[in-house]
């Protein structure tokens, strides 16, 4: 399966090891799915390390080599205006960009969408357990 993660599940990985979201960054290290990432989306996790959580520029690089060697980098050509919060239409271009079977979240508005062109939608806890796969 080919996937994308919104920038929080990284975020939450990163801060929290051992949790949900860090089972789902070991399910794509098994090679259960193919991660798909693009530069907006690693932008995002980086800034967000950075800015709220005091990362310096060696962890930051850390970061972003892991990311871009776990994930095939995706490289949307249009920009998208679905959702209101703009990094969540970057989720969706990457996405959409990448033929992505799902995208997991935990954001309300992409939730409600269901699906994207191609790529259903669904929770990260849908995705572990299994429910909202198909």
């Amino acid at each position: 399966m080919r996937v994308v993660f919104d920038s929080n599940i990284y975020i939450s990985a990163l801060i929290l090891p051992g949790g949900q979201a860090a089972k789902a960054l070991f399910r794509i290290l098994d090679g259960v799915d193919k991660l798909l990432i693009s530069k907006p989306i690693l932008d995002e996790v980086l800034s967000t390390l950075a800015r709220k959580f005091s990362h310096d520029g060696e962890e930051l690089s850390r970061v972003a080599v892991t990311l871009t060697e776990l994930a095939e980098v995706v490289k949307p050509d249009r920009v998208i205006q679905v959702l209101a919060d703009n990094p969540d239409n970057r989720i969706l271009e990457c996405a959409d960009k990448g033929d992505a079977d799902y995208i997991f979240t935990g954001d309300k508005a992409m939730l409600d969408l269901k699906q994207y062109k191609g790529s259903r939608i669904i929770s990260l806890r849908e995705y572990l357990s299994g429910k909202g796969r198909t």
